[in-house]
């Protein structure tokens, strides 16, 4: 039996016109499923009943088990989800004045390898469906109203292409959850032919380039990716994405103390962001590898005053969920301790 969530509007009219429902009344059942968020085809009550069953037998819909859920001493909230296939991912709830921003995974681990990142940790299990993206989304907005989704959880995004983004058109398709497209972010460690790509299909989303580094040397020491996509094609790619969408990428840049925070590395870190137009976000590291350090105050203080000679404007990310690992880098790194419990 196919999972509804992984048909966008138009595949659902698709295989409901065959089965000889109308194009209007697949809308009105796309409408339960994602504006009502209901389970149950018998409650459709604008559907016959005859139609009501046939959709029973054709139709599965998706239930997470939670495993875990922390709540950070700030308000942020990680959620460790069991899927059907008893693999786990992590879903992360930030919550702020003025929004709520929900951090999506969109695979079963990692295969990239970043050193400061937490999510190889067991290297790469497998993709997630378009289902399995779009429930995060459904599971937790039943709980908050979510203002904003950055697919910066476990997993790398554009690695799933396919997948993201369908689920992306699912999200934002105006007949069902109508969320916006500008208050969507992917971010990617970087495949230059996939932001590309990206840009074609126009889904006027933001993007994030996680950088980390301003030279290639060092950012394929700590970026193995980097070798295949280098910085070159990189500032390319991010050029041809914020000419076509009118939109700057962001850069995200990891502080590590004595690797990436010298006066060298913000003069050569100012130079691409001039280059490109891009915003700049500045992340102190978040502890994942006992080999890479969080620079002390005084270097971050420094490195921002570099960067202020050199009229670069930024932001410092303010560090969200330490305390429960759900900081930026952290998530996967308790996950099967959490089940053992």
């Amino acid at each position: 039996m196919e999972c509804i969530y992984n048909l966008s509007l138009k595949e659902l009219q698709e295989k409901l016109i065959l089965k000889g429902f109308s194009r209007y009344s697949a809308k009105q059942i796309f409408a339960w499923v994602y504006k009502e968020k209901t389970q149950h085809f018998s409650l459709m009550t604008n559907i016959a009943k005859g139609k009501r069953e046939e959709l029973a037998k054709m139709f599965s819909f998706l239930n997470f088990k939670i495993l875990k859920r922390e709540k950070s001493k700030d308000g942020t909230q990680k959620y460790l989800f069991q899927l059907a296939d008893q693999e786990t991912i992590e879903t992360v709830m930030i919550p702020e004045k003025q929004r709520n921003t929900l951090c999506v995974s969109t695979q079963v681990g990692c295969s990239f390898n970043c050193k400061f990142c937490a999510s190889k940790i067991g290297g790469l299990i497998r993709n997630l469906s378009p289902a399995e993206i779009v429930n995060q989304y459904l599971q937790l907005s039943s709980q908050d109203k979510i203002t904003n989704i950055v697919f910066m959880g476990i997993g790398e995004p554009l690695d799933n292409f396919k997948n993201v983004v369908k689920a992306i058109k699912i999200l934002t398709e105006p007949a069902g959850i109508n969320f916006t497209n500008k208050r969507i972010s992917i971010s990617t460690c970087g495949l230059s032919d996939k932001i590309k790509e990206l840009v074609e299909l126009n889904l006027g989303i933001k993007l994030s380039l996680s950088l980390h580094a301003a030279v290639d040397e060092k950012r394929t020491e700590l970026m193995p990716v980097n070798k295949k996509h280098t910085l070159a094609d990189l500032i390319d790619a991010v050029k041809y994405y914020s000419f076509k969408q009118k939109h700057p990428v962001t850069f995200e840049y990891i502080l590590l103390d004595n690797f990436n925070t010298t006066s060298e590395d913000a003069r050569k870190l100012a130079k691409l962001v001039k280059t490109t137009g891009a915003k700049l976000n500045l992340i102190p590291y978040n502890q994942t590898e006992e080999k890479l350090k969080t620079p002390q105050l005084e270097k971050v203080e420094a490195f921002k005053k570099k960067l202020k000679e050199e009229k670069v404007i930024f932001t410092l990310r303010k560090q969200r969920g330490f305390d429960i690992n759900a900081a930026c880098g952290q998530l996967r790194s308790f996950s099967k301790k959490a089940i053992k419990k």
